[in-house]
């Protein structure tokens, strides 16, 4: 197994208390799930919302009159929303409990996570709908450089970055769990921050830090935080912040029903993709306008700028659009 569960509640514990200091990006993900949700034109009546963390997106779906069961591996996390305290590969909920599950954050540190999504599909009832999020491939780049240095420092090497999964990875996984009309898209997220301690400090408080069960559980030591320190420094713009990068990837599927929509047959297409990708894009450049502002927790030393891209699992191809950043 790739993660320590018991390292993971534990670290998720320990985030419950300073959780709303770095929600930052908890907060515009689910509200980015609240937006995908507007734009099914159906009703839901029993939600899961599968690692609520300090229940932020619990509390917007309850808002709609929703009834909503919270979950999360962390304790402190799951009484706070009145929820269940669970792993999300050992789900103990019947088949066919839910007509809508949401997950925001928590997918990437699960040690079977072809697991878990077959258990979040089979929780649904048929033609129930599942959104989720998570940090994937490309997060983190800056810190990983940085520990990098670190260990050069050290004179020794050791896991310190999760393994990430891409879009298309992604979009594979929902279709082998049997999610129907599949889909996975990429949003980039870049923060700001003023050296790599604030950014650890945030990790810590969202509950990201390193929880490999191959870890090295020996401290970096003085001379691997300064060069890790230095690399992250090494990196910062003309105002002396450093900009980190999530690469936050969305999931998008529908447990199976007779009367749900079947793709067409392949080769019948009369239309070809490629101009209409081309004229979309000429269509965003043309009209693009900044993302409305986010203020990561209050804190002013995080700025954030975003982009997306997209790939339709449901097609069985795709073409990732380059992420365009804009300052917000």
């Amino acid at each position: 197994m790739p993660f320590d569960r018991r390292l993971r509640r534990l670290r998720r514990e320990r985030a419950a208390a300073r959780f709303a200091d770095a929600d930052y990006l908890h907060r515009l993900v689910a509200d980015e799930l609240i937006e995908r949700l507007d734009l099914v034109k159906r009703d839901f009546r029993d939600a899961l919302d599968l690692g609520c963390a300090g229940g932020y997106l619990t509390r917007r779906l309850r808002a709609r009159g929703l009834d909503v069961t919270a979950a999360d591996p962390g304790f402190a996390f799951a009484a706070a929303a009145d929820g269940v305290q669970c792993d999300e590969d050992r789900l103990p909920f019947a088949e066919a409990r839910f007509d809508l599950a949401v997950s925001a954050g928590v997918l990437d540190g699960v040690n079977d996570l072809p697991g878990a999504l077959l258990l979040i599909r089979r929780a649904l009832r048929p033609d129930g709908l599942f959104l989720g999020a998570f940090a994937g491939a490309g997060s983190l780049q800056r810190l990983r450089s940085a520990m990098l240095a670190a260990d050069a420092a050290e004179g020794g090497a050791s896991p310190r970055i999760h393994p990430q999964i891409d879009v298309r990875a992604a979009g594979d996984l929902l279709a082998r769990a049997g999610f129907a009309l599949p889909v996975a898209d990429g949003h980039c997220i870049d923060v700001r921050f003023k050296n790599i301690f604030q950014l650890i400090a945030d990790l810590r408080a969202m509950g990201a830090t390193n929880v490999l069960a191959s870890r090295n559980t020996r401290p970096i030591g003085r001379f691997g935080l300064a060069a890790a320190a230095a690399d992250f420094a090494g990196h910062a713009g003309p105002d002396g912040k450093t900009a980190e990068r999530f690469e936050i990837v969305y999931l998008a599927g529908w447990a199976p029903s007779p009367d749900q929509p079947k793709p067409a047959a392949r080769g019948s297409a009369t239309a070809s993709l490629a101009e209409a990708l081309k004229r979309r894009d000429a269509q965003i450049r043309a009209s693009s306008s900044p993302i409305s502002g986010l203020s990561a927790g209050g804190i002013s030393r995080a700025n954030i700028s975003a982009g997306r891209t997209h790939f339709s699992a449901a097609a069985s191809s795709g073409r990732g659009d380059p992420c365009h950043l804009r300052q917000m």
